[in-house]
């Protein structure tokens, strides 16, 4: 289960969630863009329809959308760091938020997984610890960092899904009311 924070100063959206998968594949499933597409949405919300990615320092990133209601969205960006599979850190820039422009930090920390066997708690595998930090909230209202906060939280269940179970927007029941 995802959880997710947001600072005293309603600046910084922080979020958390463990993912039963090396580092390498939920890295994967973040910059594919045809990855992305698969998992990024929910029915009866809103769905990515388009993901474009020119996955290098400086490069430029860009999704489109469409609302249960029909509207579309943008999401646009430019990479600041790329250091697979560990770190990914873009600007976001929401079509919804005026002239707002954020930063989103994602940070996979790699974690051994045990299990219990008859000889003792055995390694079975890598798991990933994904953390996102989205900051630069503060100059707006903060339902802005509210809001974002409960995205994140579903973002990352949807991305949990996806990595862990191969659920996608089309396959995946919906989790929101």
């Amino acid at each position: 289960m995802a959880t997710a924070a947001i600072t005293p100063d309603q600046d910084v959206v922080t979020a958390e969630i463990f993912i039963a998968a090396p580092p390498e594949r939920v890295f994967q499933a973040i910059t594919d863009p045809s990855q992305s597409l698969k998992w990024w949405g929910e029915r009866g919300m809103y769905r990515v329809t388009e993901w474009n990615s020119d996955l290098r320092p400086g490069g430029k990133w860009s999704s489109l959308g469409m609302s249960a209601d029909g509207s579309t969205f943008r999401v646009d960006g430019e990479y600041l760091e790329v250091a697979p599979p560990l770190l990914l850190v873009y600007s976001w820039t929401p079509s919804w938020c005026g002239s707002l422009k954020t930063v989103v930090r994602w940070e996979l920390e790699p974690r051994e997984v045990h299990g219990l066997q008859h000889r003792g708690p055995q390694k079975v595998g890598t798991g990933t610890v994904v953390k996102i930090r989205h900051s630069g909230f503060a100059a707006t209202a903060p339902k802005e960092s509210v809001n974002h906060a409960q995205g994140w939280t579903r973002v990352l269940a949807w991305i949990q899904a996806f990595v862990e179970k191969g659920e996608t927007v089309d396959t995946r029941k919906a989790v929101s009311a």
